[in-house]
């Protein structure tokens, strides 16, 4: 469903109607009508014809930043369809199966909660003739059975054998996106109840777990558990800052994938993604999400102290980010090790002449 609502919106974007697009792609109409609406998903595709069509539509004139959402919205397609229907083995789930990354939370959170993915939110609407969804919404009957079945697999995600752990992380990590009433006190207490986790110094077995849980409840306005976060699991920890780093790339999509575990976080060369690339969706991380602000302003001090070369390599991404840390420190509501961070970046962007 998500995926085909993608399509409509790339379709809609070059100018086609149903019938345009399907004569321009040498397919039936039926078949267009199918993959918009899921009854024919493009996930079941062959990869050949998949690959086929994701060419064709900027060929075509569809919006790139659209046209690149396919792949994730497939993804989370599998991951809501295995949740309204979980496998009878958990370590068949989705979730278990591979490290998903934030473009397909995303995909979620836009059919759970009409939330569109940053990277299209400003685009302007399509005109439409009579009603029609404007996000990929799921009926609220599926969404109630989504996170309920969300929270049941996390509660026993401990048979899922080596996938357990990154079952577990995920699940929980997308019921924070529930805002039906009594789900925020749900995910806190499933959360808090692991609070060992989150207590374990420096880099541990448990540290992506710890990471999830912080990052999910500084999204439901808990910012302790991610400041502790940082203070104790992360610095002064080398395996732990290049974990952080390794993830960031990961999760932003500036590091190549798919992942099917946690272990690539423990690459200390940093050697799989492109810095560039991290340090320009870290800056434009610190605008789409500043519940995250003090993981990403920490991160940035960590990405410029293991690679001090970047100022020099993007001059015009780092005039960028001094700006927006200007504005940051100008309006304070940030933590002090934040705020020196944050001042150590500026000067060392300073220092390179931005």
């Amino acid at each position: 469903m998500i995926a085909g609502y993608v399509l409509r919106l790339a379709r809609e974007s070059a100018l086609y109607t149903q019938i345009g697009l399907a004569e321009a792609l040498e397919v039936d109409l039926a078949t267009v009508q199918g993959w918009e609406s899921g009854r024919r998903p493009l996930a079941n595709m062959r990869a050949g014809g998949l690959l086929d069509l994701k060419r064709r539509l900027p060929v075509l004139g569809a919006d790139r930043d659209v046209v690149q959402l396919l792949e994730a919205a497939m993804d989370a397609d599998r991951i809501v369809g295995a949740a309204l229907d979980p496998p009878q083995r958990p370590d068949q789930h989705p979730l278990a199966e591979w490290v998903h990354t934030r473009t397909t939370a995303h995909m979620i959170a836009w059919a759970v909660n009409g939330t569109p993915p940053p990277s299209i939110a400003n685009r302007p609407s399509p005109t439409r003739r009579g009603a029609s969804p404007i996000a990929p919404r799921l009926p609220v009957q599926e969404r109630s059975v989504l996170f309920t079945q969300l929270r049941d697999t996390a509660e026993a995600a401990h048979t899922a054998g080596d996938g357990a752990a990154l079952l577990r992380r995920q699940a929980l990590y997308l019921t924070s996106y529930d805002r039906s009433p009594g789900a925020p006190a749900w995910t806190s207490h499933a959360l808090h109840s692991r609070r060992g986790v989150l207590a374990v110094r420096g880099w541990s077995q448990h540290w992506a777990e710890a990471r999830s849980m912080a990052a999910a409840l500084a999204r439901q306005g808990d910012q302790q558990p991610l400041l502790d976060f940082i203070n104790r699991s992360l610095v002064d920890d080398e395996a732990a800052e290049a974990a952080n780093l390794n993830y960031w790339a990961y999760w932003l999509g500036a590091a190549r994938g798919p992942q099917s575990n946690d272990a690539f976080m423990l690459d200390r060369r940093l050697t799989d993604w492109d810095p560039v690339t991290l340090l320009r969706l870290l800056v434009q991380g610190l605008d789409e999400a500043p519940t995250y602000v003090e993981l990403y302003a920490h991160s940035l001090w960590a990405l410029l102290t293991a690679c001090p070369w970047l100022p020099q390599a993007a001059p015009k991404l780092s005039a960028d980010l001094r700006e927006r840390i200007e504005r940051i420190l100008d309006s304070g509501g940030i933590s002090a090790r934040s705020r020196q961070e944050l001042g150590t970046v500026t000067y060392r962007l300073r220092e390179h002449g931005n």
